[in-house]
């Protein structure tokens, strides 16, 4: 809330420059903020009395979204790429998908590998779970586990965090 929207009759004031003046009256604080040509900005709407600043409100918008938008050119973007096996994978297809693995790993993305079990393949899950760790000690220079293989419902999922 600023200006005219304030309609407290008792605000604590804080200059411009950070000083605290103090509990003053609303219409008080109004014609101070206008006698210097700037807003006066509810900031602490909850307190008692609320909390209000002398500041010019344009200039704090734009240098509040100046550092939202710089804080989101920091932040990094993690995918998850995901690879599918079955449990009984022929030798070229397997070091097909490492190939494909250690790529996206040295790209900086995480890799979400899957084992799918198709029909009567599910009694047999020890075939799909050698199959996974055979798979993580192959991309082990690339890669390390995030989380272990794990069943879910018919399918076994384990995935890798790239290495630092």
């Amino acid at each position: 809330m600023i200006n005219e929207e304030i309609t407290d009759k008792e605000v604590r004031l804080v200059d411009d420059d950070g000083t605290m003046i103090g509990v003053v009256t609303s219409v008080e604080a109004k014609s101070m903020a206008e006698a210097k040509t700037l807003d006066l900005v509810k900031i602490s709407p909850n307190a008692a009395p609320p909390v209000c600043k002398i500041m010019d409100y344009g200039k704090f918008i734009f240098e509040k979204a100046k550092k939202e938008k710089e804080a989101k050119k920091k932040q990094k973007v993690i995918s998850i790429k995901e690879i599918r096996l079955s449990p009984t994978i022929e030798e070229h297809d397997f070091n097909f998908k490492i190939k494909n693995a250690i790529k996206f790993l040295t790209e900086g993305d995480k890799v979400k590998v899957s084992v799918r079990f198709r029909g009567r393949e599910i009694n047999y899950s020890s075939v799909g779970l050698k199959t996974l760790q055979r798979f993580a000690e192959a991309v082990g220079e690339a890669g390390q586990i995030d989380k272990p293989a794990k069943l879910e419902g018919r399918n076994m999922v384990m995935v890798l965090n790239p290495k630092q």
